[in-house]
This record gives structure tokens, C-alpha cells and sequence, in this order.
């Protein structure tokens, strides 16, 4: 039997286009999902194990019965805010849940990870575009749960040789290009959804916080990837360690920053009207400026963004639609 790739939380947003970027790819993937927050109907006829990653012995048994290879971990919990009110909640999941799901990982023989970090682990970086030498320091509890998974994973590798490239993404935006899968907006924190969602509902009004800081127009300025981009990334990542990569850290991004007025504007051409919104004051911790140092990502693992806010923003709006005319 071929080998299969297992991909927790793989019915969330970035997990279930990564499922479909792996079989497009011909890779054998099974999806594990709690469900919590997602649907099953994102992997399409994907095999899907619903479970915790907590569970060991189910987790263990998944990747016994599906002769797993590789695993790509996306399964955590990712709400900044909600992550200095319930540390304990992020703490259990995002790491001891994960070191769970390691050690049924080792235990099945499987070797190899690709683990979901962020570029949130840098913190407020001292110099962008943001490259991997720059130290890591969390200013989150959801960015620290990050940071020490990657520290875990280090010394997996150390003691049980199992093997890691931990991809430190930026702001993953944007829908599959025939709408079939984007991010839900019930959920979502991200500037480009919730937007949208003030254009298309008219239910909320946005809110950008801060137009004084020094910037062209004085908003913002973040690195904004497309998820099929980002699922490509993955893809690339498991193949490195399939051909005796070794652990360790990578960013993802496009290397371009774009300010929250200037996705604004984008979201404004594709729709046609303007995004509902009001300038309130800055939001404690935000940097001015982050986008990504591309070289590593491309010299490491030979790849590189093919789309830009135009894309992300297009078919962003595109699936948004799509939802609200389903539901009519």
C-alpha cells in the first residue's frame, strides 16, 4: 500500500485547500478533524477521522491502518485575543494536545512534520523584511504556543529522529479559484473576510485601527499570501523532508506588504461599492510593518508566491458570495 500523508485540522481553512493541493499532487491524504470548528463537507470524499489529537491511541491507530508517512499539523487554536483571556485553553490544545499527537506519531513510526507556526513568534520585529535569524518573542499567548512547539519539535528530532519543518506563515487570505473552499467569516478575525463581510452584509461596521502610524498612508502594513500558495508551501515542505531535509524553520510569504487601506481599496474595485468602515485609535501590540524575507523559502524549499492581493481579494470576494447566495 502506498504511504499516506494524515492532515490535522483538515477541514479547517488552510488544512482542507492544503488536502486538495496534496491530491492534486497524487499523494494519498486522510483528513483528522474535531470538527469544532469546521465542517466535513471541505474535504469533499477525503477520508476523514474525526477526533482529538490528544488521543493517542486514535491518533496512533489512523496511522497504522493508513500506512502514514508524514503528518502536516494544522489542528490548534488561533484567536490572539481569546488567547490572553483562556491561556490554559491554548496551552492544553495548541501544546500539550500537539506533544500528544507526537508521541502516537512516534509510536506508529512516522518521522516526519510539517507544523503550522506563525510569523507572529518574531513578535514586533526589530527590521523588516522580517528573515528567520531575527530572535523569536512572542507577545501572545497563541504566538508562544507556536514557539514552543517549534522548541519540541527540536528536540523530537534530537531524541526520537523524528524530523520537522516548521512553516512560519504570514497572512494566509484568499479562496480556491472555482469557490469550492474558503475561510468561513463566522469565524474569522482577518482583516480581508470581516471586511467583506461589512461589504456584503452591511451587518458591521469595520473598524481599522489607526491611521497615524508611519506608513505611506499611515494604516498598517502586513504580507498577505494566498491559501493556495500557503497549501503550496506545504506540499513543497514535505517533499524536502521525504528527500532527507533537515528540522527547521521557514517563513511563508510573498515578501510584498500591503496597508489595510490599500487592501481596502482592492476589496472596493473587485466589489464595486465601499467597504463600511471607521478609523478608531491604535490596537495595543500591532507593528507597524511586517512582511517576510522570501529568500529562505525559496533557496530551502524552491518555492515562491505565484499570487498577489489581486488574486487573494478576487476569489476571496468570489467564495463570500458564492456562500451568501447558498444560504438565500
Amino acid at each position: 500500500m502506498t504511504s499516506s500523508i494524515l492532515v490535522t485540522g483538515g477541514a479547517g481553512y488552510i488544512g482542507s485547500h492544503t488536502v486538495r493541493a496534496l491530491r492534486e499532487a497524487g499523494r494519498r491524504v486522510v483528513a483528522y478533524d474535531s470538527l469544532e470548528l469546521s465542517e466535513p463537507s471541505a474535504v469533499g470524499d477525503t477520508p476523514l477521522v474525526v477526533g482529538d489529537i490528544a488521543d493517542h491511541e486514535l491518533v496512533e491507530r489512523t496511522c497504522r491502518e493508513h500506512d502514514v508517512s508524514a503528518i502536516v499539523h494544522f489542528a490548534a487554536y488561533k484567536n490572539v485575543g481569546e488567547s490572553m483571556l483562556s491561556p490554559g485553553k491554548y496551552f492544553r490544545n495548541n501544546v500539550d494536545g500537539t506533544v500528544r499527537l507526537l508521541d502516537a506519531a512516534v509510536a506508529a513510526d512516522v518521522r516526519q512534520i510539517v507544523f503550522s507556526s506563525s510569523c507572529s513568534v518574531y513578535g514586533t520585529p526589530a527590521v523588516v523584511p522580517v528573515d528567520e535569524a531575527q530572535p523569536v518573542h512572542p507577545e501572545s499567548v497563541y504566538a508562544e504556543t507556536k514557539a514552543m512547539v517549534e522548541r519540541v519539535l527540536r528536540w523530537y528530532d534530537e531524541v526520537h529522529d523524528l524530523r520537522s519543518i516548521s512553516l512560519r506563515y504570514f497572512n494566509a487570505a484568499g479562496a480556491s479559484f472555482d469557490s469550492a473552499i474558503g475561510e468561513d467569516w463566522t469565524y474569522a478575525l482577518n482583516l480581508i473576510p470581516v471586511a467583506i463581510r461589512a461589504l456584503l452584509t452591511g451587518d458591521q461596521e469595520l473598524q481599522v485601527f489607526g491611521d497615524d502610524f508611519p506608513t505611506p498612508d499611515g494604516t498598517c502594513v502586513r504580507d498577505y499570501i494566498h491559501v493556495d500558495d500557503l497549501a503550496a508551501a506545504h506540499v513543497a515542505a514535505i517533499d524536502h523532508l521525504a528527500d532527507g531535509g533537515d528540522t527547521t524553520a521557514v517563513n511563508v510569504g510573498t515578501g510584498v506588504g500591503s496597508s489595510v487601506l490599500e487592501v481596502l481599496g482592492a476589496i472596493e474595485a473587485v466589489a464595486g461599492k465601499p467597504v463600511p468602515h471607521r478609523i478608531v485609535a491604535r490596537r495595543a501590540g500591532d507593528p507597524v510593518a511586517t512582511f517576510s524575507d522570501t529568500t529562505r523559502s525559496r533557496q530551502l524549499l524552491g518555492w515562491r508566491a505565484q499570487y498577489g492581493l489581486q488574486e487573494i481579494v478576487e476569489t476571496a470576494y468570489r467564495w463570500h458570495l458564492t456562500q451568501l447566495e447558498r444560504g438565500s
